[in-house]
C-alpha cells in the first residue's frame, strides 16, 4: 500500500511539473519580445488624427514596449497634409531598424502618404481615412449623408477648426468617461479645415502590408465606409465595438494588431 502511494505521489509530482514546464513555456513564448538579438529593433511610429495628439497613445504604448518594440508617437502641426506627413517622416528616418506606421482617423490620410518610406515596412490604421493615390478625405466622405458633427465645427479666424465639448462627449468619445472627455475637448489640436481637400500623391498600402483596426460604435467615420476602405486595401481586419476613440477605450485590442504587424515582419 506504501508504495503504490508513494508511486502515486510520483506520477503526479511528475504530471504537475510537466504541465508547469510547459505552462512556462508558453508564458515565455507570449512575452517574447519582437525585437531581439543584433537584428536591428523594430519602432512603431504613431500618427494621432484631427482634433487630438499624441498623449492619447499612452494606453497603447506601454503595451507595444512590453513587446521589446521602440515605440515614437508623432506631433502633427495640423497646419496641412504637407506638413503632418513631413513631421512623420522625420520620424520615421531617426529609425535605425525596421517600421510599423500607425494611423488614426486623419492620420490614415497622412500615413498613407508618408507609407512610402523604404523603412516602413507594414501599416496600421486604426478607424482612419485610406485614401486612394489623388483622394481627399472629402472625396472619401462625399456620396455620404454629412455626418452630424460636422456642422457643428469651431472656426477660428485662421480656418482652424476645433470639436465643441458636446460633440467630444457625445460623438468623437461616447464610451468614455465624462471627466475624461472634458480633458480631452479642453487639450485638443485644432486642424486646418482645408486639409481634408488636400489630396494624397500616392498609396502606401498599395505595396506594403496593411491592418486595419474597425471601430463598430464610431459616430465620427461611419464604420460602413471603414469597412469598405479596409475591403479596398486589402487589410487583416478586427472590429471593435468602441467609439472613435477606440485606441483609448480598447488599448489592448488595437495594441493586438499593431504587434500583429510588427511580428510579420522578418
Amino acid at each position: 500500500m506504501k508504495f503504490h502511494s508513494r508511486r502515486l505521489i510520483a506520477v503526479s509530482a511528475a504530471f504537475v511539473t510537466a504541465l508547469s514546464a510547459s505552462a512556462s513555456a508558453e508564458a515565455a513564448q507570449a512575452a517574447a519580445p519582437l525585437s531581439k538579438g543584433d537584428q536591428p529593433m523594430k519602432s512603431v511610429v504613431i500618427v494621432h488624427g484631427a482634433f487630438a495628439d499624441a498623449s492619447g497613445w499612452d494606453k497603447v504604448i506601454p503595451l507595444l514596449q512590453a513587446k521589446g518594440l521602440n515605440v515614437v508617437a508623432v506631433q502633427n502641426p495640423l497646419s496641412s497634409l504637407a506638413n503632418d506627413v513631413d513631421a512623420t517622416k522625420r520620424a520615421i528616418d531617426a529609425q535605425k531598424g525596421p517600421v510599423v506606421l500607425v494611423g488614426h482617423s486623419w492620420g490614415g490620410v497622412v500615413i498613407t502618404e508618408a507609407g512610402a518610406n523604404d523603412k516602413v515596412k507594414s501599416l496600421v490604421y486604426v478607424a482612419a481615412f485610406a485614401p486612394s493615390a489623388g483622394q481627399s478625405v472629402t472625396d472619401l466622405t462625399k456620396d455620404l449623408p454629412p455626418a452630424p458633427w460636422a456642422s457643428s465645427l469651431i472656426a477660428d479666424a485662421g480656418g482652424y477648426v476645433t470639436l465643441p465639448a458636446e460633440v467630444v462627449t457625445k460623438s468623437f468619445a461616447q464610451d468614455l468617461p465624462a471627466a475624461k472627455t472634458k480633458i480631452m475637448a479642453a487639450t485638443q489640436g485644432p486642424i486646418l479645415g482645408k486639409s481634408f481637400d488636400e489630396k494624397v500623391a500616392s498609396a502606401a498600402w498599395e505595396h506594403k502590408p496593411s491592418w486595419y483596426v474597425v471601430a463598430s460604435d464610431d459616430r465620427m467615420i461611419a464604420p460602413s465606409l471603414q469597412q469598405a476602405m479596409a475591403k479596398k486595401i486589402g487589410a487583416t481586419t478586427s472590429t471593435v465595438k468602441a467609439s472613435h476613440v477606440v485606441f483609448i477605450s480598447q488599448p489592448q485590442e488595437v495594441a493586438a494588431a499593431i504587434i500583429a504587424a510588427a511580428a510579420a515582419i522578418k
